[in-house]
């Protein structure tokens, strides 16, 4: 496929590399369909955290070409990425909230330039968000005084009032009791199934995988050794997947 031909996969990966000290991705090549979410899973430094970076344009492979939103976006300037962006945003591990502002304003802030909506419109955007991620009640509270669970539900309201086609989670579940992380998953699934969203999760936690993904890529010093149905994992014979599989049995 050349850079001009359309792609098929809403996100695509074709044989990726990228050297920092040392190789991090070495010909990787996986895609994402419209609508559906596909888990990247693998030990730490294999590379997950560094293909959301590719996706989102903040890094550019050194060598393959990279597919985001239908197109290539390998050799894009940073004002064509920032149409980009407003596709596909992301849910970053830290929540990246704004310490000074409440949660209602840290969400208000993603509409703050729409000129199509009004500041009735905006609060009633607010509202339904904080519904929706079920923490209405917490609408006043700034982020201090938040679990780490719930600066995550924020967050991910806060990515949904740009409205995006697609959102891309770094670790939602990370450092969350097993409560919330069940209530991060849950909630992640709903959001999946009412606005048909493509994600992509970056995830040690094999259970929230299973919980939402349709498709997992799994990643093994920087390259894929699978890339199918959530269902057919167990069912690889790689050996590093089944050490993986076993130890998550085991803890």
């Amino acid at each position: 496929m050349s850079p001009s031909d359309p792609c098929p996969h809403y996100i695509e990966f074709q044989h990726v590399y990228k050297t920092f000290d040392k190789p991090v991705l070495a010909d990787v090549s996986f895609y994402v369909n419209p609508g559906e979410t596909v888990a990247i899973i693998g030990r730490s430094g294999v590379g997950k955290s560094v293909t959301l970076s590719h996706i989102m344009g903040f890094l550019r492979p050194d060598a393959g070409r990279v597919i985001v939103a239908y197109e290539d976006i390998t050799d894009m300037s940073e004002p064509e990425l920032r149409g980009i962006r407003r596709k596909v945003t992301m849910v970053f591990q830290s929540g990246a909230l704004f310490d000074s502002l409440t949660v209602a304003e840290n969400v208000l802030f993603s509409l703050e330039l729409r000129q199509d909506y009004n500041a009735q419109n905006k609060e009633d955007v607010v509202n339904g968000l904080l519904g929706m991620v079920d923490i209405a009640h917490a609408r006043d509270a700034y982020p201090a005084d938040l679990s780490t669970g719930y600066k995550r539900a924020v967050a991910i309201a806060r990515a949904l009032a740009a409205q995006p086609q697609c959102v891309l989670y770094d670790e939602p579940t990370t450092m969350v009791d097993p409560i919330m992380s069940g209530h991060l998953g849950d909630l992640m699934l709903r959001l999946k199934r009412q606005l048909q969203l493509t994600s992509v999760v970056v995830t040690h936690d094999l259970d929230l995988m299973y919980k939402v993904a349709d498709r997992v890529v799994f990643l093994y010093e920087g390259s894929v050794i699978y890339h199918g149905p959530v269902a057919e994992l167990d069912k690889a014979d790689h050996p590093h997947i089944r050490e993986f599989l076993e130890m998550d049995r085991v803890v």
